[in-house]
């Protein structure tokens, strides 16, 4: 009877204990994004939806081409993360817009637009 009793209360309480947790994420702006969406939401309008920065506010900010091969081949993830993280040049920072998580994933993201 009492292992019944611990199943009970953990069958009701664990799933509100999740429904809990993503409603907190989602309404504090903490939940996670896919590397397209973060991609989409902060950088394309520079760097172009392709990598390519051909954009108005790409030409005009001289921003990487992403796509570049040689570029690619030179920089580090590292080096590429930090760039994301601290910014550099005209480009912002986002340490305080994205995760380190969400970071790690846009470095990914940027190493596939490597053509």
């Amino acid at each position: 009877m009492k292992q019944f009793c611990l199943f009970v209360i953990f069958a009701v309480a664990f799933p509100l204990s999740l429904t809990s947790l993503a409603m907190n994420s989602e309404t504090n702006g903490s939940s996670p994004r896919s590397a397209a969406e973060s991609y989409a939401k902060h950088c394309a309008s520079c760097h172009g939806k392709d990598g390519r920065a051909k954009t108005f506010k790409g030409k005009r900010n001289h921003s990487r081409d992403l796509t570049d091969r040689a570029w690619q081949d030179d920089a580090s993830d590292e080096r590429i993360f930090n760039a994301i993280m601290n910014g550099k040049r005209k480009m912002p920072g986002f340490s305080k817009k994205l995760s380190e998580q969400e970071i790690d994933a846009l470095v990914s993201y940027v190493r596939a637009l490597k053509k």
